[in-house]
């Protein structure tokens, strides 16, 4: 086993210095995957993890002559002092630490490479010959921003302005006064690589960070290898190098958030047309075919729950299904993928067990609650409704995802444990009753119509039933409810138990009553009176949780007066439709 070993650390070592030989556009590759324990073997990934250290740095004499000669000033005119030897040296330049003359501020120099530019152009014509995907040379520049610093400045700026404001994430400024194609002066950051602590609050501090760039800006950190992520001694997550910034458009968000819902409730079928919105699918593909292949790669990891979910799981099957069908890695896709994979790879080196998209989700399901896009809103209605049924299930699911989504210190801490039913109906609540909540609070206010109604219908068939029988003679009572109507006052039940945050007693409830189960032989009169028995207890933890209102401010108090009026227009409405219904069919 040792010599086995041995030989593994050799060969790791060997890959290492070829990379190096090859060029930065292969480091680029290699950087990408050495946060990955999961998927690299130990040796490898600790020679992979060494690119980023034992870069051979160019000449000191080189880089003070390029500073001058960029900025136009002597050394010593520009720093007061400036380390003798480059603090970092990466494959694209190298960085010294100076302290700036005018100001005192310590900043750190970013030099370029001498030579660079027509090495990576080179190393990326010969990685996109080989992989078929030559583009014209019109958009051939686009791929070489890192290589003028002054659009990594500008992407510094930007990114700075979209996230540094975000709790316990730091984006050093950029001096641009000092700032040229080949001379970048920023904000110098005293900390270590988040991969080298273990600090689970920053992973998430990180995937909601990420989730901004990628889901709501799509404006993102296109090259976030264990390098260019810091934890501050003051406990913030840093991101440096703004050279690869990717954009996300608009319906390419919109898509990959669908994407997620429809994975997530293992809709397979919407999931091969989002493959396709996203163009990871041409549209002439099979989608029977394609729908059929989707389930049998992703069924069993999606069976586990969301939490539990790893992009090793969604990638162990999906090479054959992408050969078969002729899958398309579009360029912004796979920077999306890895930016969130890096991130995965730093956490699991501190937890075995962390999934990125699992504390992703919670993001995504109050973006999709709350989000004003007519195309979200169309997503989520189709995602709640089929054929014309509520799937309270669904709406359970992302009401409790959504509760998910902070990334306080104590939350983090305690995020597995489950919350106490006060503060779930306090936050359900509260929501449903702000104005991000109104698309939601209209399909509520519905579905407790359509339950209130059906409430009624069956306390009449009741209250029919227990009068004939105590008068003889009077034969067995006509039931008042439909179909509908039994799903309706179900539906109303697990309304009321979501909002008390009573899932256990539900559990138990329809355990022991069968109530939802399709095999359940049970009539429906027997199911209503399960209904209607365990109305008391409901009704008791309801009143126990309105003793929370008071506490909601003054508007939310305002908005929930307004709610009765609004409910009981429904429930006239829908008796009115029902009367006349009868009286004419």
């Amino acid at each position: 086993m040792e010599r086995s070993d041995q030989m593994f650390k050799v060969r790791a070592a060997e890959l290492r210095k070829i990379l190096v030989e090859l060029g930065p556009a292969y480091i680029k590759i290699a950087q990408a995957v050495s946060s990955r324990p999961d998927l690299i073997q130990p040796s490898y990934l600790d020679e992979l993890s060494l690119l980023q250290d034992r870069i051979t740095p160019f000449s000191t004499e080189v880089a003070l002559d390029t500073i001058e000669k960029e900025l136009g000033l002597q050394i010593d005119e520009l720093f007061s002092e400036i380390s003798p030897e480059p603090v970092a040296a990466a494959s694209l330049g190298q960085v010294y630490q100076a302290r700036l003359r005018r100001s005192g501020q310590v900043v750190a120099v970013k030099v370029q490479r001498p030579g660079v530019q027509a090495a990576i152009s080179l190393d990326i014509l010969i990685l996109r010959f080989l992989a078929g995907v030559v583009k014209k040379a019109g958009k051939f520049n686009t791929d070489l921003q890192e290589m003028d610093y002054r659009k990594e400045a500008d992407n510094g700026l930007k990114f700075r302005r979209l996230y540094g404001g975000i709790k316990d994430v730091f984006v050093p400024n950029i001096n641009m006064e000092h700032t040229t194609r080949r001379v970048l002066v920023m904000e110098w950051v005293e900390g270590q690589k988040l991969s080298e602590v273990k600090d689970l609050y920053l992973v998430e501090v990180g995937v909601y960070c990420s989730f901004n760039q990628l889901l709501e800006n799509g404006f993102y950190h296109a090259d976030p290898h264990p390098g260019n992520l810091f934890r501050t001694y003051d406990g913030k997550l840093a991101y440096i190098d703004f050279g690869m910034m990717g954009e996300f458009k608009q319906e390419f968000r919109e898509g990959f958030i669908e994407a997620c819902l429809h994975l997530v409730n293992r809709d397979f079928d919407a999931l091969s047309k989002d493959f396709v919105t996203l163009g990871l699918l041409p549209p002439t593909a099979e989608k029977e075919a394609v729908t059929k292949a989707l389930t049998g790669v992703f069924q069993d990891a999606v069976a586990k729950g969301v939490q539990n979910i790893s992009f090793g799981d969604l990638l162990g099957n999906l090479g054959t299904t992408m050969y078969k069908f002729k899958f398309q890695i579009p360029s912004y896709f796979s920077l999306v993928i890895r930016s969130l994979a890096v991130l995965e790879g730093i956490a699991i080196s501190s937890d075995p067990n962390y999934k990125v998209l699992g504390s992703t989700y919670p993001w995504i399901a109050k973006k999709v609650l709350t989000d004003s896009s007519p195309q979200l809103k169309s997503s989520l209605q189709a995602l709640l409704y089929k054929d014309g049924a509520f799937r309270i299930d669904r709406l359970e699911s992302l009401l409790t995802e959504s509760l998910r989504a902070r990334t306080e210190k104590a939350f983090v801490k305690i995020q597995r444990e489950e919350a106490n039913s006060r503060m779930v109906f306090k936050e359900i609540l509260s929501f449903t009753l702000t104005e991000k909540g109104s698309f939601v609070r209209e399909i509520l206010i519905e579905e407790f119509a359509k339950g209130l109604d059906a409430l009624g219908l069956a306390t009449l068939d009741s209250l029919t039933s227990a009068a004939t029988t105590r008068i003889p003679f009077t034969g067995s009572s006509v039931s008042f409810m439909s179909k509908e109507d039994m799903i309706n006052l179900r539906t109303f039940h697990r309304l009321m138990f979501l909002l008390a945050g009573l899932e256990s007693n539900k559990k138990s409830f329809e355990e022991v009553n069968g109530v939802g189960n399709p095999n359940n032989n049970q009539s429906a009169y027997l199911e209503e009176s399960s209904l209607l028995s365990y109305q008391p207890a409901l009704v008791s933890e309801i009143l126990a949780m309105l003793s929370i209102i008071p506490e909601l401010p003054p508007e939310l108090q305002q908005q929930l007066l307004r709610l009765p009026a609004d409910l009981a227009r429904r429930l006239i409405s829908r008796a009115s439709a029902r009367t006349i219904q009868r009286i004419f069919l």
